[in-house]
């Protein structure tokens, strides 16, 4: 059995991935992975920057069917989607769902979590003046609510909203009400059939030096003996085992 792991989170050239799908699979295969799964951006209407389009999903499920066929020898390939909350794709067709917010819905605008520490602030100053937690907790409710929203066998990156705060400058995650919408969302995500992911996503993109979700809520996860996958969340092929070897 081999000691290498295997990443399900892998981003390629069909959504906002730097490699195509089959350079990922020679990397992985190079490594000894035993599988590679990918989890291409499933389209959203409100933002096609980063994610596959109508027609490049159709030819995405194409090209990782006949990968896995091409390589079957070799290595087991997955067919996978990373559903964000606010999209409407189906998810038929899929080996296996991540269900991820990358957005929050507010004052009919969509606010994107991830991009910048500036883009955090800006978009709380605007729309929810200034108040950091009810941002957080609009947070929460969403990705608390991700498994009934996209059946997803797999929560991606839990606590994506600290992304830029590991230093507290953002706001302080020990704060009762990030701790009650975080613990809120948790609990009722432990109580679907979903599993959680270690994501070090952060880490090779240069964010953060520790992965999601923050130890105090993987140690919740981990002693409710939910299973949980390691993921690198990797959008290029020299990051592919990131954080996981």
């Amino acid at each position: 059995m081999s000691n290498i792991p295997s990443n399900y989170h892998t981003h390629s050239t069909f959504c906002d991935g730097k490699d195509t799908p089959e350079e990922m699979v020679l990397e992985a295969i190079r490594l000894g992975c035993p599988e590679i799964g990918f989890s291409g951006h499933s389209y959203t209407d409100f933002d096609e920057t980063y994610c596959m389009s109508i027609e490049g999903t159709k030819q995405y499920k194409k090209c990782i069917r006949e990968l896995a066929e091409k390589y079957r020898d070799r290595i087991r390939i997955l067919l996978g989607v990373e559903q964000d909350y606010f999209s409407n794709a189906p998810t038929n067709g899929y080996d296996y769902v991540i269900g991820s917010v990358h957005y929050i819905k507010k004052d009919g605008a969509y606010l994107t979590v991830d991009e910048s520490a500036e883009t955090q602030k800006r978009d709380v100053a605007n729309h929810y003046g200034g108040d950091f937690y009810t941002y957080i907790e609009d947070y929460y409710a969403l990705i608390g609510d991700i498994y009934s929203k996209t059946k997803c066998n797999i929560v991606g990156h839990f606590d994506l909203v600290t992304k830029f705060n590991e230093d507290g400058s953002l706001f302080d995650t020990n704060h009762p009400r990030y701790i009650a919408a975080s613990d809120k969302a948790l609990q009722k995500l432990l109580a679907t059939p979903a599993i959680f992911e270690i994501n070090t996503g952060a880490i090779a993109r240069g964010y953060r030096k520790t992965p999601y979700p923050e130890k105090r809520l993987l140690d919740v996860i981990l002693q409710s003996g939910k299973k949980v996958v390691c993921n690198s969340d990797c959008h290029n092929k020299d990051n592919l085992l990131c954080g996981l070897i």
